[in-house]
């Protein structure tokens, strides 16, 4: 038998290689900033043609290079960031490995050039496929500029996993924020298919924080900075009135490095709890600066990823930095101890407690009960209260009237919240010309033909509002109701690039929306049941909402939608209904084909059956 291991050739073990490093065009764009950045450059601009698919360039006015490093770069494991293996302790640069242009030469059309201050000319090097097709000097000015076109022309399977234009583009914008975020110092530039989508100058990390995110966030940074002998801790974290439901505007950079820790972002969430709710997050560009001999950044390919030597000092760092920050700016909630003068006049605290009234307290049989050791779940005969088990029957017993027992079981299935009442077989329905109540803004009793039910308005609408959209979306598409006036919306780049995504299936919905320049668009229509006048808002919370279902990859783009826009038109906890519209509610609520839960799975109402409420009642 002949032998069967081999050795692959060159071609075939670099585009192996490559697939750890360029997942994506917006691999590429990630390795090759980082490269000018190492480069010492001041301005780097980004280049995009067809979503990165045809093209990624990166020029930039750093230090460039020889005739023979320009050669040496496509090699694999060819750097000069490190020389021995101590120096992996002790990495300040954004690159080390030595496999990006390697990487991308192996699955993409590659031009190089590049000039040195030193040099008379640059040098131009054209690669593909690993191989390098011309190489030649050039008149350049000093720096560097690489050019990655038709990525993957030779993988066309891997081409084929490519999503489309505008996801990969998010994926550009997401790598280019992250970069740009973590070198305000330096000028950077963002062009898409001939269209100038970033400018920024250089300047403060305040400026480049709302030139990225927006500029609804400049009235609302805390400034964070905690310096240390450990470590550093500065940055910006947001107001808990602008937490959002997603994560997106969340950064965390260790040595200007961006990674991706859920440990420390517990950290974060921690600073602000009680501030924000529970399924809310807050923003925060977070910069952590430490000994790199007390990191491992050689984890994973994309270098997002780290290990600390110890991470529970981390952890306590930047939980009280963030503390911190938001107490100096009398943002944490404080406690008000001045007793109220009108409890100071109530008889515990005007009258003092004397020995009689002591002796006569410690008398009581429930007194000793909760004094003795181990025996506070205990209620004796005597102390007048009953045992707690006294209060649930067993199971099949009888609950004769007049008993000192209640039966108060409560079931989930015996409660309801299913559209059919157990075991009867009876349809659950709404009695006619009774009247609706509306509890806490937020609920609403009706009765039924076998006793009450309470509703939560917006699971109610949000499940209404989801099959009237999944119906549009099969071919019967929602009336839009044309704007006398169209509203002019403007919105963050990122934003910009999902909208576009979604405006087909936006239209089906009834909203008519156009792009009107450079990242805004004019809404000229929306769907006839939306009330005009707050467009804005409602497309932002929107994308926000969209933008949290976006994690579940089991949901189709439409789905995702569907329920986004549901979720934004239902009406929501504290809003007063008229009698007319808590039983339009609940008529149409009960025409659905699935009316007792949510598209999330949670309940739009609970039942209360006659004979349960009875047994509460001991009847």
């Amino acid at each position: 038998m002949s032998d069967s291991i081999q050795l692959l050739p060159d071609n075939i073990a670099n585009q192996i290689a490559a697939g750890e490093v360029i997942q994506r065009p917006s691999s590429a764009v990630k390795e090759l900033l980082e490269n000018a950045v190492d480069a010492g450059a001041t301005e780097i601009q980004l280049i995009v043609a067809d979503a990165g698919k045809s093209l990624v360039q990166v020029i930039d006015n750093g230090s460039g290079m020889s005739e023979t490093d320009a050669r040496m770069s496509f090699e694999r494991h060819a750097t000069s960031k490190i020389n021995n293996i101590d120096d992996l302790f002790r990495i300040r640069t954004m690159g080390f490995r030595g496999e990006a242009l390697a990487s991308i030469a192996a699955v993409a059309q590659v031009e190089l050039k590049s000039r040195r201050a030193e040099d008379e000319t640059g040098t131009y090097i054209e690669i593909e496929n690993s191989l390098v097709k011309k190489q030649e000097p050039v008149a350049f000015p000093v720096g560097t500029s690489i050019a990655m076109k038709n990525v993957f022309f030779n993988v066309p399977a891997r081409r084929n996993f490519l999503k489309s234009n505008a996801v990969e583009m998010r994926h550009i914008v997401d790598e280019f924020t992250r970069v740009a975020m973590a070198f305000p110092e330096i000028s950077f530039s963002l062009t898409a298919n001939g269209q100038e989508i970033y400018h920024l100058e250089s300047g403060s990390l305040k400026q480049r924080i709302v030139h990225l995110l927006g500029s609804n966030y400049t009235a609302k940074l805390v400034n964070v900075q905690e310096i240390t002998d450990y470590l550093n801790v500065y940055g910006f974290a947001g107001k808990p009135d602008i937490a959002k439901k997603t994560r997106g505007d969340q950064y965390f950079f260790v040595n200007n490095r961006f990674i991706r820790s859920a440990y420390l972002n517990h950290a974060v969430m921690s600073a602000y709890q009680q501030m924000i709710p529970a399924d809310s997050f807050p923003m925060y560009v977070l910069f952590i600066d430490l000994d790199p001999a007390q990191i491992d950044i050689n984890v994973h390919p994309t270098k997002q990823e780290i290990k600390f030597e110890d991470e529970k000092i981390i952890y306590a760092f930047v939980q009280a930095a963030v503390k911190h920050a938001l107490a100096q700016f009398s943002i944490m909630p404080t406690l008000n101890f001045d007793l109220d003068p009108g409890i100071q006049q109530l008889d515990a605290v005007a009258r003092p407690f004397t020995e009689e009234k002591k002796e006569h307290a410690a008398a009581s049989a429930l007194y000793n009960t909760f004094t003795q050791k181990n025996q506070a779940h205990l209620i004796e005969s005597k102390s007048g209260l009953k045992h707690w088990k006294d209060f649930f029957p067993e199971a099949g017993k009888t609950v004769v009237p007049g008993q000192d027992a209640v039966a108060v079981k409560f079931e989930y299935e015996q409660a309801g919240a299913i559209a059919h009442a157990a075991g009867t077989g009876q349809p659950l329905q709404l009695l006619e010309n009774t009247d609706l109540l509306q509890v806490h803004a937020t609920y609403i009793a009706a009765s039924t033909n076998q006793g009450f039910i309470l509703i939560h308005q917006q699971a109610a609408h949000e499940r209404i509002l989801y099959e009237r959209y999944v119906t549009a979306a099969k071919g019967k598409p929602i009336a839009t109701q044309h704007s006398l006036f169209p509203l002019t919306v403007p919105l963050t780049t990122a934003d910009a690039v999902l909208l576009q995504d979604l405006l087909p299936d936006l239209h089906v919905l009834g909203y008519e929306i156009e792009l009107f320049g450079k990242d805004t668009f004019v809404v000229q229509g929306t769907p006839a049941d939306v009330e005009q006048g707050n467009e804005k808002v409602a497309i932002e919370q929107m994308l926000e909402q969209y933008k949290h279902f976006n994690s579940d990859v089991k949901f189709s783009k439409r789905e995702k939608l569907i329920r986004s826009i549901a979720w934004q038109h239902a009406v929501k906890p504290g809003r007063y209904l008229a009698q007319k519209e808590m039983k339009a509610l609940a008529e149409e609520l009960f025409a659905c084909d699935q009316p007792n839960i949510t598209a999330s799975g949670n309940p739009t109402y609970i039942a209360f059956k006659n004979d349960y409420l009875e047994r509460m009642f001991g009847r």
